[in-house]
């Protein structure tokens, strides 16, 4: 940008040149001549010119570089990184005694051994320096090792989140799988916002091998990118529980015809263009022939959208699906801690933590999600206005009391419940305190054992004593 500046005096002049240098401008005095002025304009030109000249080839140069850098860095990356692990490697080895070689000890499973002996000899045969391996017996009880992929791996995070198992116990996280996305999907069941989900999660899968990709380090775009397949699945499960509940971006929609008929409501009910202008409201009775037509395919009816009752109603069907997952997930986890205490043979732990916390489980919430079920398959629309309050029943079970207007479900159902809450209340302190004295009589027991032995061996050394 140029500019034309003229002044008078001297004083001005000054304060324009400070301006200047302070903006680091270049100055050039205005000649009075044409030609002169046309010469140095050409000059002007001609260093600008070759300015970017000078400035395209150190661009094109210093491109050319970086692209040579950029072709050198990934290998030379690896190979600093396992520099770095031989390193951290070595000054985890102790040094022998006479100074010539050093010792590691290490866990390996026992699969791959073989690929440890090859790496060994191969290495040894290069450098000309021996490497021997030697399985050490150890009474110790070993890592715990679970191997995974890409795929596996973020599940087996969330697992590890919680606790890591020991050696040898099973493993929850296959199961995590389908557990975690499923019940998040419980949660978040909308067929569009479950396609944004799968779609971001799938553009991630389908570029997961570029280095652009993987090479980032922002921090929130790698916390997803390492949960990829986790959302993946998180997507796809919504998706699915979304057309249960007949929602996509939270608007019902119509895949089937409805079940229900409103012209033979209307037809038979007599309603009259002064009854509807009466009754912005209008009720569908299913106990009117020919007004439900039978349930919908999949998931729920689309005309609950249009109800007054529809948020009371699904939210019902949620919370009762809810628990009844909830319990049967619990239910699972306790289930597969028995291959657990069978395998390693504690037989005490079966008896006092896994049957007790059954009895108490089943006998409590199963019992609920009994209650639920028997309710959809016994209570009819012909009898809804009159039908139990499980809620009521569950309270009045643990308060020992039982109220007249909420009618029972079934025959006996007092007496099951009294006995439920008293077995439920028995094996609380089992739980508490079954384990803890188990080991405290082993405790005394392994004490009670030792005291004759030591004894026996100091007392053979006083006779020895006497001897000599």
């Amino acid at each position: 940008m140029t500019f034309v500046i003229s002044y008078w005096g001297e004083q001005i002049g000054q304060k324009v040149r400070k301006i200047t240098d302070c903006f680091h401008c270049h100055v050039f005095p205005y000649l009075e001549q044409e030609e002169a002025r046309l010469r140095t304009l050409q000059q002007l030109q001609q260093q600008s010119q070759e300015l970017q000249e000078v400035l395209g080839e150190t661009e094109r140069f210093l491109s050319q570089v970086l692209g040579r850098v950029q072709q050198l860095l990934p290998p030379g990356q690896v190979q600093i990184r396992k520099m770095k692990a031989v390193y951290l490697t070595l000054n985890q080895c102790s040094v022998n005694t006479t100074h010539k070689c050093l010792i590691a000890e290490v866990w390996c499973a026992t699969r791959d051994l073989p690929t440890v002996q090859q790496a060994l000899q191969s290495g040894s045969s290069e450098e000309g320096v021996s490497a021997v391996a030697h399985r050490i017996p150890c009474q110790d009880m070993p890592p715990t090792l679970i191997r995974t992929n890409r795929f596996t791996s973020s599940f087996q995070g969330i697992v590890d989140a919680y606790g890591v198992g020991r050696y040898r116990e099973v493993n929850p996280a296959p199961y995590t799988i389908i557990t975690f996305p499923f019940l998040f999907a419980v949660m978040f069941g909308d067929v569009g916002h479950g396609l944004l989900m799968f779609l971001f999660a799938l553009a991630m899968v389908l570029t997961e091998n570029q280095p652009a990709v993987k090479t980032t380090q922002n921090e929130i775009w790698q916390t997803f990118f390492g949960g990829r397949y986790l959302l993946l699945l998180m997507g796809l499960f919504s998706i699915y529980t979304g057309f249960i509940y007949n929602e996509c971006f939270s608007r019902a929609t119509t895949i089937f015809p409805s079940g229900w008929s409103v012209a033979a409501m209307a037809n038979q009910s007599g309603w009259s263009d002064e009854y509807l202008s009466q009754h912005p409201m209008l009720t569908l009775n299913p106990n009117i022939t020919g007004v439900f037509l039978g349930p919908y395919p999949f998931g729920i009816d689309p005309i609950w959208s249009l109800a007054t009752n529809h948020l009371s109603f699904l939210n019902s069907f949620k919370m009762k699906m809810s628990v009844i997952l909830g319990v049967t997930h619990m239910a699972f986890g306790v289930f597969l801690s028995i291959f657990n205490h069978v395998h390693f043979g504690q037989a005490h732990r079966l008896l006092l933590e896994t049957v007790p916390e059954l009895i108490f489980l089943l006998g409590l919430f199963g019992y609920l999600v009994f209650l639920i079920v028997y309710k959809w398959l016994y209570v009819s629309a012909a009898s809804a206005s009159s039908a139990p309050s499980i809620l009521i029943h569950f309270i009045n079970m643990f308060l020992f009391s039982q109220n007249p207007t909420n009618r029972l479900l079934f025959h006996g159902q007092v007496v099951v419940q009294y006995a439920l809450v008293v077995l439920a209340l028995a094996t609380v302190p089992i739980l508490l305190l079954g384990t803890p004295l188990y080991l405290l009589r082993q405790h005394h027991r392994r004490n009670t054992q030792r005291r004759p032995t030591a004894g026996r061996q100091v007392g053979g050394g006083r006779s020895t004593g006497k001897e000599g």
